[in-house]
């Protein structure tokens, strides 16, 4: 005997094991969940931030990342935020393990989320840094660090999403 509405609502005695609850796909057929089907909640959020430092010339500070994600490509100085560390204190550690550049971190430029490991999302969010000390040189997750003009990304492999980003944000703009 069925046990279950046609809207996916179990009916009063319903026998299905709570682990494995039916659900309705967008075309109306009942479909189970399975292990790892978060069945639309949120994936897993970790947390994380990058630097957009500018010198005085207009040159974007960009680093080449030396691991997954995206190795090989070239984006902003960052990463993520240890537990029980402010956002201000990951930007000034990311950008000094990353660059060999001392900063001070400033406003929030902008935020993005990007897939990340087993269906976790990376939050991403980016702030305006300027450059008070060091001497800049590629370290830790970095396998090369160096100051780019904006009109020359279009010659860099970047990381998903990287330049139509930073023009959307005003970045990219002369000034």
């Amino acid at each position: 005997m069925r046990k279950w509405y046609r809207d996916g609502r179990r009916r009063a005695g319903g026998t299905l094991p709570a682990a494995f609850p039916r659900q309705r796909s967008p075309g109306g057929v009942p479909r189970r969940r399975g292990p790892g089907d978060t069945g639309g909640m949120a994936a897993r959020k970790i947390p994380c931030v990058g630097a957009v430092i500018k010198d005085g010339a207009g040159r974007l500070l960009l680093i080449r990342r030396g691991h997954p994600p995206g190795a090989g490509l070239w984006s902003l100085p960052g990463g993520r935020v240890e537990p029980g560390e402010t956002d201000q204190e990951a930007v000034v550690r990311e950008v000094r393990e990353e660059t060999g550049l001392s900063v001070a971190p400033g406003p929030l430029v902008g935020s993005v989320t990007r897939p990340g490991p087993d269906g976790a999302a990376f939050e991403i969010r980016d702030y305006a840094a300027s450059v008070t000390g060091g001497d800049l040189a590629a370290g830790d997750d970095a396998v090369d660090a160096r100051w780019v003009w904006p009109a020359d990304l279009a010659g860099l492999p970047l990381t998903t999403g990287l330049a139509s980003t930073l023009a959307d944000w005003g970045v990219l703009e002369e000034g």
